[in-house]
């Protein structure tokens, strides 16, 4: 099972969606994090979040969908601006849903305000891929309707 997180940029949120899968999956699942407009940069302020909850980024960078390794099974968007894209056609059979969290690398305030940003990205995220990575996936992936409300329903979840 392949889950792409796709935003805008590629910077902060999909990739802290992309690093929380890798690190919470089983074996056999793998995140990715594609952009459409990726700025070619991690933000510093996810990838210290991401170290500081021992979680690893090595490897990961800022790429766009074009640059995918493989074709995902899964696409969930987590910014608003992607929900609005339209992706590209080898993304065709893939589930989609649209899991929005606001933005913290735009996040105005004193350190502690955008420190708490940030962690409230974390945690939704963290929490809907465990909600995710809790449903009966084995019986879903041959039910791709109930699959996709699934995600839906976990989209609206918050911690």
């Amino acid at each position: 099972m392949n889950v792409l997180f796709l935003c805008t940029g590629n910077s902060c949120r999909s990739l802290m969606g992309e690093a929380l899968f890798n690190h919470l999956a089983p074996a056999g699942w793998h995140g990715l994090s594609a952009g459409s407009k990726p700025i070619g940069r991690l933000n510093a302020g996810a990838v210290a979040l991401l170290l500081e909850k021992g979680i690893s980024v090595a490897g990961y960078y800022s790429k766009s969908w074009n640059d995918l390794p493989l074709t995902p099974d899964i696409v969930l968007s987590v910014c608003g601006n992607a929900v609005n894209e339209i992706c590209p056609v080898y993304l065709g059979s893939a589930i989609r849903s649209h899991w929005g969290v606001e933005d913290p690398a735009h996040f105005v305030g004193t350190e502690a305000e955008i420190k708490a940003a940030f962690e409230t990205a974390y945690g939704i995220l963290k929490y809907r891929i465990e909600q995710f990575l809790a449903l009966p996936i084995d019986e879903l992936k041959n039910d791709p309707v109930q699959l996709k409300f699934e995600l839906d329903r976990i989209s609206l979840l918050l911690p």
